[in-house]
C-alpha cells in the first residue's frame, strides 16, 4: 500500500480532479463526490463537501470524515450524501480513493443494462488501463444496482455486490452514474478515465 496524502494534499488534489472532470462533462452541476484515506487506523476520508460545484471546486469545499461517516470537527460542512458508500468500498476494496462521477454514457448504459444486473465490455484496448489487465481481451463485468435514498440500504447492497464480483473494477447505479476506485488517487482518476471511454464506445455501438 503507497504513502497516504494528508489531508491538505488531498483536498488539493481532490479539487483538482473535480475541475478536471467537470471539464470533461462527467460531474455537472453538483454531481459527483471524491474521497481520498488520509489515515487507516483510525480511519479517516478526506470528501467533497455536498452540494458543491465541481467547475470551481476548491480545497476549502472538502471535509475530514471519520469511519461513522461523520464530519470533523464538529460544525464542518455537511459530507455527501452518498458517504457511507465511499467508506463501504474503502473497507471492501481497501481502496485509497473513490471517485464516483455522472456521465451521460454512465447514466444510460446503467438504465438500458439494468434488467441484466450488469454491463459486459471485452476486447478493447483500453481494458488494459486497468489496474491488473494485461490483455484486451479481458472481459470486464461492471455491475449495476438499483438506486435508493437509503444510504444504509444501499451501502449493504454496494457491499455484497462487491463480494459477489472480486473482480471488478466498478460499479453502476442505475440512472445516476459511475462509482470506481483505485488503490492511489492517481489510480483512480486513471480509472475513471478508463472505464468513461469504454462506457462511451459501448453506448456509441449500441446506439
Amino acid at each position: 500500500m503507497s504513502t497516504m496524502p494528508t489531508f491538505a494534499a488531498a483536498s488539493k488534489a481532490l479539487a483538482q480532479s473535480g475541475r478536471r472532470f467537470y471539464d470533461r462533462g462527467w460531474v455537472l452541476g453538483t454531481s459527483g463526490n471524491f474521497s481520498a484515506v488520509i489515515t487507516r487506523d483510525p480511519l479517516r476520508l478526506a470528501i467533497t463537501a455536498s452540494g458543491a460545484w465541481k467547475g470551481d471546486l476548491t480545497a476549502a469545499e472538502i471535509l475530514e470524515l471519520d469511519a461513522d461517516g461523520n464530519a470533523a470537527p464538529a460544525g464542518a460542512p455537511r459530507p455527501s450524501a452518498e458517504a457511507r458508500l465511499h467508506l463501504e468500498i474503502v473497507r471492501v476494496r481497501d481502496a485509497g480513493a473513490v471517485l464516483h462521477t455522472h456521465s451521460m454514457w454512465s447514466t444510460l448504459l446503467s438504465d438500458r443494462h439494468a434488467a441484466a444486473g450488469g454491463l459486459a465490455i471485452e476486447g478493447y484496448e483500453m481494458l488494459k488501463g486497468l489496474e491488473g489487465v494485461a490483455t484486451h481481451e479481458h472481459r470486464e463485468w461492471i455491475p449495476i444496482l438499483e438506486n435508493d435514498q437509503d444510504m444504509v440500504r444501499l451501502a449493504g447492497r454496494v457491499r455484497d455486490t462487491l463480494d459477489r464480483h472480486p473482480g471488478c473494477h466498478a460499479l453502476l447505479l442505475r440512472r445516476h452514474g459511475l462509482y470506481t476506485w483505485g488503490e492511489t488517487l492517481s489510480q483512480a482518476m486513471r480509472h475513471v478515465e478508463i472505464v468513461e471511454f469504454l462506457l462511451e464506445a459501448s453506448g456509441r455501438i449500441e446506439s
